[in-house]
């Protein structure tokens, strides 16, 4: 288990993240996902915040968010949310939950499959 995730199981909770400020959440993460939330985002991962903010306020059913941002932090505002993430072949679908707070979402879209040897088709 990551120091991030330690301190959000312990720390506050899952109403507390999604009121607290960008800032404070900040402080709960890891050295490297910190840095990437301090800096100026990308325009794909700008694009993919707009998008989210955009499903968040619409109330009419599922809308899909693609996206090739692999390397974008899950961000309280995002929980409960579908992402499609696009692991090179295939966009594969994320479900956004509070254990993946602090992760990134390439994580939980693999790009590689199992070898399998010897098996003819």
């Amino acid at each position: 288990m990551s120091p991030c995730q330690k301190s959000l199981r312990t720390g506050p909770r899952l109403h507390d993240l999604q009121q607290m400020s960008m800032d404070d959440f900040i402080k709960l993460l890891t050295s490297s996902e910190r840095r990437s939330l301090l800096r100026v985002p990308p325009d794909e991962q700008r694009k993919l915040r707009e998008k989210i903010r955009k499903a968040k306020r619409s109330e009419t059913g599922e809308v899909t968010i693609k996206t090739h941002a692999r390397e974008t932090v899950i961000l309280p505002e995002m929980i409960g949310l579908t992402i499609h993430v696009y692991n090179g072949k295939e966009f594969i679908p994320v479900e956004i939950t509070p254990e993946t707070l602090g992760h990134r979402l390439g994580e939980f879209a693999i790009t590689n499959k199992k070898v399998v040897h010897g098996i003819l088709e």
